[in-house]
């Protein structure tokens, strides 16, 4: 079993909002499976994998642990996130995106949806910056990318984040304003900005990443 750290270990019960967990995946078929499991079903009402042209059985593995599998021929990490906004259902009020690749930890995903459900934010980014071992297991074009986007997005905007990771929640009523539109890696960065711009009440939470 993986290590993992959590802030708070007492459950939060919910009831009115609804959350859906958005998943980008291209051929995930080695990990899809532990990342659906990993998900704890408190914190996620509907699971949507989008399937972006994978050439083996990951839409199929998808399928068979229950969840919802759409299909999104166009390559790209924000058309499949594009594809997944688009199908979720009008009660849905948080939105986690979150990764095939099992690189992040599902079950640490109360971190970024309790804030939200307490009113204390609007969109919550999940940083790997705050644990020594998770920034490590970062690859070195990952930690560059990170630093150069973060510091330019610091001068151009006055925001201080640290990480640019694909584990996040958000409102889904302030994800619609925000008009996302980037079809490729650009989406994380695109999101991020905008919410600045929007001004949305934002928050980072240290995440660990399986190295």
């Amino acid at each position: 079993m993986r290590p993992h750290e959590i802030d708070s270990r007492r459950p939060v019960t919910v009831a009115a909002p609804q959350i859906a967990v958005v998943i980008p995946a291209l051929n995930e078929e080695k990990s899809i499976s532990h990342v659906l499991q990993a998900i704890p079903r408190e914190f996620a009402e509907l699971v949507i994998v989008v399937d972006n042209g994978s050439s083996d059985h990951t839409a199929s593995l998808a399928r068979a642990k229950g969840v919802q599998v759409l299909s999104e021929p166009h390559k790209g990490y924000g058309a499949a996130c594009l594809a997944g906004m688009a199908a979720l259902p009008d009660a849905v009020e948080i939105v986690v995106f979150l990764d095939a690749d099992y690189s992040d930890y599902p079950d640490e995903m109360e971190k970024l949806v309790k804030p939200i459900l307490e009113n204390r934010a609007d969109f919550v980014v999940g940083s790997r910056m705050a644990y020594p071992a998770a920034k490590a297991a970062l690859a070195p074009q990952q930690r560059w990318g990170n630093w150069l986007a973060t510091r330019l997005i610091r001068l151009l905007f006055g925001y201080r984040y640290s990480d640019l990771g694909p584990f996040r929640a958000i409102r889904k009523r302030a994800l619609e304003s925000l008009r996302m539109s980037d079809r490729g890696y650009g989406w994380t960065v695109e999101m991020q900005i905008k919410a600045i711009r929007a001004g949305l009440r934002i928050l980072e939470v240290p995440v660990q990443v399986w190295a």
